[in-house]
């Protein structure tokens, strides 16, 4: 071959090597940017679909990378209020709906301008993701799952004991207890969740929501307990509130209610009946009882339990100072997205999106409380109450539960908290 053919054929090299190499720098070359996500999904199922639901969001967006970081639920706020002051820390944040949308809001982005109309279409209860439940104002994060708080129970140990049929109020909840204790089974287990996303702690609103909606209010006349029109002291509710506690001096729990740790994971593994808790960790329970798992509304009431609590309960929202709000808001779209659904629900999260074909028996067993049996839908009552009340409750009722005070001593303090609120905030 001639110097000049060599010399040709060296450029032509070169040439296709600059091009590959632009080639590369237009798809593999691109500047990656990196957004912080914290949650505090603790080790739920949750946790594993962020896990999931990021990896999948990457591969479609090559250029950027989201590093995922749990945090504690316990002080989640305050976390997050240090990271606004300092302007570090995460682009993206787990919130709450509801009340916390309306009382956090600062700390996040308005993401109804960055969502189409078609993603906003997929979005369920909309209305709990806005300031004071105003959509005009804006959502202020993408749910990941519309849930409920329910009761799980081991089938298996209820056909043991003999028993037929689940109860349906108070006297058959108390039967029921009785034929399981027989047994040599804990009937019902509380405690320290350790699977909880607020931490390792006994959280009393899963059932507390049950104890008012057997108290006989419909889901509209709720707003009162928010108002002050029906007072937490109202005679109805320490009535109720009584029964509760009277769960565990009566034996249908175990004693140390304020000290039992793990209790999702003694649920699993067959040594109790029944746990209340919340879809969210549907996921770990199907996997350690099967077929055996099933679901029920607690019967916290004289009659028939009438009412199921089901919510868009929390998601991620863009925080208010990220220097990467484009891209952040990249991934709260991708959560509309049948793929993200999809995800979520191989992970064991019941999805918020409008019009997803349910699939897992329990979640189908829910939703049939409201379609088949025409059960009225309630929000979620420690996401509609005050920020304060909520604080005073979750640690008065708990109390109350362990006998540590009366059930009227925990309701006045749940109206001191109330009264103690400016007029504006009552609403």
């Amino acid at each position: 071959m001639s110097r000049f053919r060599i010399g040709v054929a060296a450029v032509a090299l070169a040439s296709a090597c600059a091009l590959a190499a632009t080639a590369f720098a237009g798809t593999q070359g691109k500047k990656v940017t990196t957004l912080t996500l914290w949650h505090n999904y603790g080790q739920s199922s949750k946790a594993t679909a962020t896990t999931d639901l990021v990896a999948a969001f990457e591969k479609l967006h090559p250029d950027i990378k989201i590093n995922v970081v749990a945090q504690p639920g316990s002080n989640w706020f305050a976390l997050l209020k240090a990271a606004s002051i300092s302007k570090t820390g995460p682009d993206l944040a787990t919130l709450w709906t509801g009340v916390f949308v309306t009382q956090y809001q600062n700390l996040y982005t308005n993401l109804t301008p960055s969502l189409t109309r078609a993603e906003m279409a997929t979005i369920r209860g909309k209305q709990y993701l806005a300031p004071n439940q105003n959509l005009s104002k804006g959502i202020y994060v993408v749910p990941y799952d519309y849930d409920a708080y329910v009761g799980f129970y081991n089938k298996a140990l209820f056909r043991k004991a003999g028993i037929t049929a689940f109860p349906k109020n108070w006297t058959q909840l108390q039967s029921a207890c009785t034929k399981l204790s027989s047994i040599g089974v804990t009937p019902m287990i509380y405690g320290l969740t350790g699977g909880l996303t607020l931490g390792a702690e006994f959280y009393p609103w899963f059932d507390f929501a049950y104890v008012v909606i057997g108290a006989g209010y419909s889901p509209a006349q709720w707003r009162g307990l928010y108002t002050g029109a029906i007072p937490w002291t109202s005679p109805k509710i320490v009535a109720q509130l009584t029964k509760w506690a009277n769960l565990r001096t009566s034996g249908c729990t175990n004693k140390d209610v304020l000290t039992a740790s793990n209790t999702i994971n003694k649920f699993n593994s067959g040594k109790v009946a029944m746990i209340v808790d919340g879809t969210f960790d549907t996921g770990v329970f199907q996997k350690g009882l099967g077929k055996n798992l099933g679901v029920f509304i607690p019967p916290y009431s004289d009659t028939a339990i009438n009412g199921v609590e089901q919510y868009p309960g929390d998601g991620i929202g863009v925080t208010s100072w990220s220097k990467n709000k484009a891209q952040a808001e990249e991934f709260t779209a991708f959560l509309t997205t049948a793929q993200a659904g999809s995800i979520l629900a191989k992970d064991g999260v019941s999805p918020n999106r409008a019009g997803y074909a349910q699939h897992n028996a329990v979640w189908t067993a829910i939703n049939n409380f409201e379609t088949k049996q025409h059960m009225p839908v309630y929000p979620y009552i420690d996401n509609v109450i005050q920020v304060p009340v909520w604080n005073v409750g979750s640690k008065q009722l708990v109390a109350a539960f362990a006998g540590n005070i009366t059930p009227l001593a925990a309701m006045q303090s749940l109206k001191q908290a109330l009264d103690g609120l400016p007029a504006s905030q009552k609403k």
